[in-house]
């Protein structure tokens, strides 16, 4: 079969077509034909500097989606030609990816496979950083950074859906801005000059809850724009600065708290806590209320293209590589 391998790290013209042999599923596994692969910044990671590769060469991918094509022993309630979304972990860029049969998810009635293959990262993200983690309560604020990727375009949808008062994006170009409007959110700040845009939005009060994926400098900054009692969740570094840290000096005069989340690591250490958030999520999907956009998409064997395109930081919304399509 074809897949994606890098074998040693570097830029996007590292990814390489290469034919191994169909994987085969052991016990509590799935293999999958798949129909979609998405694009996700942590397999821009994974190419450029090891993020999460244990050895080379190197088969990135997170999430699939196709039909299963075998189930190994012990695996219940999935079965060969049902369709499916799935957290691969990675060795989702190929045209068979093989799972862990707890975090593969029956796709709902309506769900295509093009967009069943933006669920499985994204919408368990937004859901746990909106309502697990992030605790957001009816008529409170928010302010979501990367508002017009593939988390922040769901983000903005999901917090108005929660009941938030009001829902601000920051992004990184003035021409990300109007995608990220027309996601939920009421206004949408440009760069690094959120905080004094915090502050005249919410009159010097700031918001109840901030969800940050670049950390460094930009999650200290975010820390300023809370109000009394607010909350930050992180879910990623993706500025590449050292670790963060938030000490009383920070925290304690106004009661602030900081909270960290990774759909990933959820997955490996509690995937039935996984499954309850992926449902509840899932079903917005299936209902029409929230919209995953996919804005760009391209053939496997271009998978250096769409990370090219990524690595430019110009896109928004989900990028899709197409193996068999639907």
């Amino acid at each position: 079969m074809r897949a994606i391998e890098f074998q040693e790290f570097g830029g996007p013209e590292v990814l390489r077509v290469t034919e191994v042999p169909v994987p085969e599923p052991g016990p509590g596994e799935v293999t999958i034909d798949v129909a979609y692969a998405g694009v996700n910044f942590a397999d821009l990671k994974a190419r450029s500097e090891g993020y999460r590769v244990p050895a080379l060469p190197f088969r990135p991918g997170l999430e699939v989606s196709g039909r299963i094509r075998a189930v190994g022993p012990g695996v219940e309630g999935l079965g060969p030609g049902q369709e499916v979304a799935a957290l691969t972990a990675h060795s989702g860029y190929a045209e068979v990816a093989l799972a862990p049969a707890a975090t593969v998810f029956a796709l709902p009635e309506g769900i295509t496979l093009r967009t069943g293959a933006t669920l499985p990262t994204v919408l368990p993200t937004v859901q746990a950083l909106i309502h697990e983690v992030g605790r957001l309560r009816a008529g409170e604020s928010v302010l979501v950074h990367g508002a017009a990727g593939g988390v922040g375009t769901v983000a903005g949808q999901v917090a108005r859906l929660a009941g938030a008062g009001a829902v601000y994006g920051v992004v990184s170009r003035p021409g990300k801005a109007e995608e990220a409007l027309a996601s939920g959110y009421d206004e949408v700040f440009v760069g690094d000059g959120f905080p004094e845009e915090v502050r005249r939005a919410t009159g010097g009060r700031g918001v109840d809850l901030v969800l940050d994926p670049v950390g460094g400098d930009t999650l200290r900054r975010s820390l300023g724009t809370l109000a009394r009692f607010g909350r930050l969740v992180s879910y990623g570094n993706a500025g590449g600065a050292a670790p963060w840290q938030a000490g009383p000096g920070e925290l304690y005069p106004r009661g602030l708290s900081v909270a960290g989340f990774s759909v990933l690591a959820l997955a490996q250490d509690d995937p039935e806590a996984l499954r309850a958030i992926a449902a509840a999520s899932f079903r917005l999907a299936a209902s029409g209320a929230v919209e995953l956009p996919v804005t760009a998409e391209f053939p496997l064997s271009a998978a250096s293209e769409a990370h090219r395109l990524m690595d430019g930081r110009t896109t928004t919304g989900k990028l899709l590589l197409r193996v068999a399509g639907e």
